[in-house]
């Protein structure tokens, strides 16, 4: 921390009885103000503001119908309960907690619960790896072997008819997977759900969320499993933001939740968000789903975050609250700066939030982003104002969590929307329900 000391006209006087102790007392103040100086700058910044949602352009009565909708899914036992933000130009016009917490507990929701954003995540690791991208500590056409060496070996997995008829899976040359392959999920890594390849029954068998490796091991082991396409040819969801999260430990020099805290969270403000809920305060504030709705994929189930593990998971493994992500989405929305502090540059996020799928990657068979969206680094880019189902408008982004949480930015209404909920089983619903009555409540 800089140390500032007495301005010199204070330095030189050297006068005595009352002028003097005047004089001294007020250097002792100047002095005292100065060495202030360095912790004022360090504090978080302010809530973001609210507003009548009238003067940002929204029908209160509208708003008031989205209220109503989530309560009566709480009533009727579909969800356990919510949390809802709707920001537009700069400010909050909505802004609810509504249901329970915990509804084993019976504890109500809060508009500082704690949730499982699980690949919410994924947004928030892509930027701390494009700040490293500014710093010239990594450039996106890098190969990913270049960080993490095991991926020089890495192969293709190629489905094949064996002598009995049945398909095998034979090993061929993989071409290197490049950092933007990792950020816009092209690299051949894939999950073990969305189908049943002899790949992804691979992963299915080798990778087990539940097993308490560090970064490094995880990402040794992703690579040793078969990719399921060619690095730089088609989109499939998978573990690539978690090997990103490795590349950033290794440009940075420091474990990703780490790294994540300094660039981040302790800037923008972000105080509950973190891998691991450690703090006993902050436990009693975790949301939980219904006992019967805890499942989020094949064979994995909702990750307990009070028990602190070694894995860092940079594709799913945050946890926070509704604020805390409207203040990374506003810095987003504001095209990298947040308070008076830059995080990214305008052309940083522009080029974060363009489309980098073009025409050579091709949408695999389970393409999540949707019809009429491309993929950016680290999310869902919609190309045009039609052709989705979902409303929004063109240069449009988002990204989900299997949890249910979910969220999205449209530079063209200058609004987010931040959405937490604990229930996998209605997590799509509300993606689309959301957007219709949000866009709906608009005035103007």
């Amino acid at each position: 921390m800089q140390r500032y000391g007495l301005p010199r006209q204070f330095a030189r006087h050297r006068t005595t009885g009352f002028v003097g102790r005047f004089l001294a007392s007020t250097s002792l103040l100047a002095a005292a103000l100065l060495l202030a100086l360095p912790v004022l700058a360090a504090e978080a910044p302010a809530e973001l503001a609210r507003e009548k949602p009238e003067a940002l352009g929204f029908s209160s009565a509208k708003l008031g119908a989205i209220s109503t909708r989530i309560k009566k899914d709480v009533a009727d036992g579909t969800i356990p309960g919510a949390v809802l933000l709707i920001a537009r130009h700069g400010k909050v016009a909505y802004f609810e907690a509504i249901g329970q917490q915990d509804p084993q507990a019976k504890i109500p929701m809060a508009k500082d619960s704690i949730f499982r954003i699980y690949s919410m995540t994924k947004p928030i690791t892509s930027v701390v790896a494009m700040q490293l991208v500014e710093e010239g500590k990594v450039t996106i056409g890098d190969p990913v072997a270049r960080f993490i060496p095991s991926f020089k070996d890495a192969k293709l997995g190629v489905e094949k008819p064996g002598a009995d008829g049945k398909m095998v899976l034979e090993l061929a040359p993989a071409r290197p997977a490049s950092v933007q392959d990792l950020l816009r999920h092209s690299a051949g890594i894939t999950y073990g759900f969305f189908g049943d390849t002899l790949q992804k029954r691979a992963y299915r068998e080798s990778v087990s969320l539940s097993t308490n490796i560090d970064n490094a091991e995880f990402a040794d082991r992703i690579a040793k499993l078969p990719l399921g396409y060619q690095p730089g040819t088609t989109w499939d969801y998978g573990y690539n933001t978690d090997v990103l999260g490795r590349v950033i430990e290794v440009a940075d020099g420091k474990p990703l939740g780490q790294s994540m805290q300094q660039r981040v969270f302790n800037p923008l403000g972000m105080k509950d968000t973190a891998f691991y809920v450690t703090d006993a305060a902050k436990q009693k504030r975790v949301a939980e789903p219904f006992a019967n709705d805890r499942n989020i994929g094949l064979d994995a189930d909702f990750f307990d975050p009070r028990q602190a593990a070694k894995w860092e998971s940079g594709g799913g493994g945050l946890t926070g609250t509704a604020m805390d992500y409207a203040r990374f989405l506003q810095m987003m929305l504001n095209k990298g700066s947040f308070a008076g502090k830059r995080y990214l540059s305008p052309a940083t996020v522009s080029f974060m939030t363009a489309d980098h799928m073009g025409d050579s990657v091709k949408p695999g068979p389970f393409y999540l982003p949707g019809i009429g969206y491309g993929f950016g680094l680290g999310f869902a880019v919609r190309k045009s104002d039609g052709v989705s189902p979902l409303q929004g408008s063109a240069g449009e982004y988002n990204w989900g969590g299997a949890g249910g949480t979910y969220m999205w930015v449209d530079p063209k209404q200058n609004l987010f929307v931040v959405f937490m909920m604990q229930s996998p089983k209605q997590r799509v619903v509300y993606r689309s329900l959301l957007r219709d009555m949000v866009y709906g409540a608009m005035t103007k």
